[in-house]
């Protein structure tokens, strides 16, 4: 809920979780060892914010993981398993027609973590979790590209094709070129005027 940068108001937090800021300093001391936040002496906490660089190194990683979670997902998946994720994309269409930026990043998200849990591989979902969370500081912006909603929902019609198809080959190529779709979308001139826009609030 905070953007990339913004100061974190530790007592103001602490007390809407209604607790001392003791626990709360510990909770923020995890997620600047997770990436999450920054934590600067003598003058507080604030959200952390990614280079562009190290997003064009990570995405490529995750990219690779990703696919590899597609792969085994579509090996294993149940008949019930495709048709959830056939609703989770009928749902993607949706907001994609509407332009429902929201929405479609909040489903996005499930999409693709329903994928994981299908794959059932513990270490590709531990790895993969640590790297989305640190990419659920910038990809929201990718989609502020013109057009990258409805590239990125016919993306996810072939996904799903192949793995209707039970073609895991081609639903693990498809998932990494989906990926470094962002990541293009990421660099574009659109998605740089919302990271600053962003970045001024």
């Amino acid at each position: 809920e905070y953007e990339p940068g913004s100061w974190i108001d530790e007592q103001a937090l602490a007390k809407s979780y209604g607790i001392s800021r003791t626990p709360m300093r510990e909770a923020l001391k995890v997620l600047s060892v997770e990436g999450l936040v920054t934590l600067i002496p003598r003058r507080g906490c604030y959200v952390a914010e990614i280079p562009e660089r190290e997003v064009e190194e990570i995405f490529p990683v995750l990219a690779l993981l990703e696919g590899r979670a597609a792969h085994e997902a579509t090996v294993k998946a149940s008949a019930e398993d495709v048709c959830h994720l056939q609703e989770l994309h009928e749902k993607l269409e949706r907001c994609a027609a509407k332009k429902d930026t929201d929405n479609f990043f909040e489903v996005n998200q499930e999409f693709h973590r329903t994928l994981h849990e299908i794959a059932g591989n513990r270490w590709l979902l531990q790895f993969i979790n640590e790297m989305r969370k640190v990419m659920r500081l910038v990809r929201y912006h990718s989609l502020a590209s013109e057009g990258r909603m409805e590239q990125s929902v016919a993306e996810h019609r072939h996904i799903m094709a192949a793995i209707g198809k039970r073609d895991a080959e081609s639903a693990e190529r498809l998932m990494r070129d989906h990926l470094l779709s962002g990541r293009d979308a990421f660099a574009k001139p659109q998605a740089r005027v919302a990271r600053k826009k962003s970045s001024r609030r």
